[in-house]
């Protein structure tokens, strides 16, 4: 790596956390534990990381919850790393933010592996940069588009009847993807990366499932025309008109 990176890892177990920062300073990355999510919170206040190894399964505030809360205040890059290896439980720490996920036991120079290329990502825009320019959405916060309004500052979309439709972090990447690239087929690989920040093969078809998701929540009048439609063989379209 062209610089040392700082990464927290918080997993309440005390081995796994021994190993870890010594394995990781082998490669130059400096690395500290913590055991739960308040002790999380306090090193994230005193200190600056460029990713955050995060237990799925935790005393108290579990892992899932406080990716949420991450999300909702930063880009930083998750790892999520837990035992509960079902598919379920990937999609769940996927939607809620995570980057990527690996299974205990764990091979460390998979996961080192891991950390580099979320870091090459990264650091192509610069930690904690904004979204390159054709990745931006519209300057306004409020976006409308048939019928519907999206505020990206507060990730709410409300439906053509006024209902307010919550979103997840996840369908919120997703809906912002196809709102970047208004009437064009975008394939799954595409969505997948646009929506979790990332490109990973394992969890390719999980992109299905977000689409499937978002899809039930954009078709709330059985009578109208699907906004999400599925182009075979090549992905899919947001076929909508955006309003001024």
């Amino acid at each position: 790596m062209p610089t040392t990176a700082e990464v927290l890892i918080v997993d309440d177990d005390p081995d796994i956390c021994t190993l870890l920062v010594a394995y990781l300073g082998d490669f130059g990355i400096r690395a500290q534990a913590v055991r739960d999510g308040t002790a999380m919170r306090s090193s994230l206040a005193r200190q600056r990381f460029d990713i955050i190894i995060l237990d799925l399964m935790l005393p108290g505030e579990d892992g899932l919850s406080l990716c949420h809360s991450i999300r909702f205040l930063s880009d930083i890059p998750i790892l999520m790393l837990t035992a509960r290896g079902e598919r379920g439980d990937k999609v769940a720490g996927l939607e809620a933010g995570a980057d990527d996920y690996v299974i205990k036991p764990f091979d460390p120079r998979e996961l080192v592996a891991r950390l580099h290329t979320i870091l090459r990502r990264i650091r192509g825009r610069g930690v904690g940069a904004p979204p390159t320019p054709e990745r931006r959405l519209p300057p306004a916060n409020d976006i409308c588009f048939g019928g519907w309004r999206l505020n990206r500052a507060t990730r709410e979309l409300t439906s053509p009847a006024q209902l307010l439709i919550p979103l997840s972090y996840g369908e919120f990447r997703l809906l912002s993807a196809f709102i970047e690239k208004p009437q064009s087929v975008l394939s799954r690989s595409y969505l997948l990366s646009a929506a979790r920040g990332r490109s990973m093969e394992a969890y390719d078809r999980t992109i299905d499932l977000l689409v499937s998701r978002l899809r039930q929540k954009l078709d709330t009048d059985s009578t109208a025309r699907p906004l999400l439609r599925t182009i075979r063989g090549e992905g899919y379209l947001l076929d909508v008109a955006f309003e001024a």
